[in-house]
């Protein structure tokens, strides 16, 4: 394992970090064993960043962690987890919450504590308006925390403001992968976040997998020299400014290829020809993708029973194969499109900003038969 600085903490990071927002699941539940095997596993190879989130997995996320960090695992590892800030109605909730977390998570303390997903909204109405800033100083007073950050989604102004907003982050959690160069914080962000000397998380390296099997137009350009996957992750790898790299592990085909890539993984690892190529793949991409999707699934559940990511899944691919996109949009059975009524309750929860009840109107038609 290759590790990185971290900011101003002084923590040494592994380059790569355990997201877990991803374990494999069967009948929506996740599959215990399996999923602490994997954790264990990628803690035994040397990472050392595990991450997670009130809301993952419905919930389970944070108990599966605190099961997993049993027996020695929890002294190998800086772990973080996220306060659910789009739910909280007053200041005494996050504490509430923060307890419950630490109840879950079988630990005494968080080393690196997060106001989820925040973005210009949420900023002023939540993390202001009810003084998350105090609670999260007051619960680092208290021994409960040790690093204070957020996690981000939207766009490069808000980002700034938020960055520029507060003086004491220690450290924050970006989308960025070379498709998002100029979306969201941007890389312009993280050059500015590094500039504060805040330590860099990056989320979303494979673009909710859809840079771990591209569509051809994009795999024709990218060299069978890496597979697609390494390609991604080195991009963020060869940037001075990265410290974690988080991957949603599903499998321990992928934490095994992952640890591999992370093993080769080195600041100006790429070549200016390289990095080209790469920017080529992103213009190929943006020619083909109709929906910027990641499948994060923060919109579920429909409460018409619409699959969102998997319509959206289905929708993207027509770009590609029509007849493959047909397949998967009859595969969701009575979870499709029509169901939409257009609540936008969704929309209030999707980090990317999509117009998911306008895209909903649309897709219907075109997978109508003839």
């Amino acid at each position: 394992m290759q590790y990185r600085s971290f900011g101003k903490t002084g923590e040494s990071v592994s380059a790569l970090g355990f997201g877990c927002m991803r374990f494999p699941t069967q009948d929506g539940k996740i599959r215990e064993d399996e999923a602490i095997h994997m954790l264990r596993s990628a803690i035994d190879s040397g990472v050392n960043y595990v991450d997670t989130a009130y809301f993952y997995h419905n919930g389970e996320s944070e108990s599966l962690v605190g099961k997993a960090l049993r027996d020695g695992y929890r002294e190998k590892v800086l772990l973080a987890t996220k306060s659910p800030v789009y739910s909280l109605e007053s200041a005494e909730q996050f504490d509430t919450i923060l307890d419950e977390q630490l109840s879950r998570l079988q630990t005494d303390h968080i080393d690196c504590y997060l106001l989820h997903a925040i973005n210009w909204k949420e900023w002023n109405e939540k993390v202001l308006k009810l003084k998350l800033l105090d609670k999260m100083e007051q619960a680092r007073a208290a021994g409960k925390i040790r690093h204070m950050g957020f996690s981000f989604h939207d766009d490069y102004t808000a980002f700034r403001n938020i960055l520029n907003g507060y003086d004491h982050w220690d450290f924050c959690q970006i989308q960025m992968n070379y498709i998002d160069v100029n979306n969201q914080a941007t890389l312009q962000g993280v050059e500015e976040a590094a500039a504060k000397d805040l330590g860099i998380i990056i989320m979303e390296p494979l673009l909710g997998g859809k840079l771990a099997n591209p569509a051809p137009g994009v795999r024709s350009v990218l060299p069978d020299s890496k597979h697609p996957v390494e390609w991604a992750l080195d991009f963020l790898w060869n940037r001075p400014e990265v410290g974690v790299v988080l991957s949603g592990m599903s499998s321990m085909e992928q934490v095994n290829d992952n640890l591999l890539y992370a093993s080769h993984s080195r600041v100006g690892m790429l070549s200016g020809e390289e990095l080209d190529m790469l920017a080529r793949a992103k213009t190929a991409y943006d020619t083909m993708a109709l929906v910027p999707c990641t499948k994060c699934s923060y919109c579920m559940p429909c409460p018409f029973g619409v699959n969102i990511p998997g319509v959206f899944e289905a929708y993207n691919r027509t770009a590609v194969n029509m007849d493959e996109a047909r397949e998967l949009y009859r595969g969701l059975e009575e979870h499709t499109a029509d169901k939409c009524r257009s609540c936008r309750k969704c929309e209030a929860r999707c980090p990317q900003h999509i117009s998911i009840s306008s895209h909903m109107k649309d897709i219907p038609s075109v997978f109508a038969e003839g």
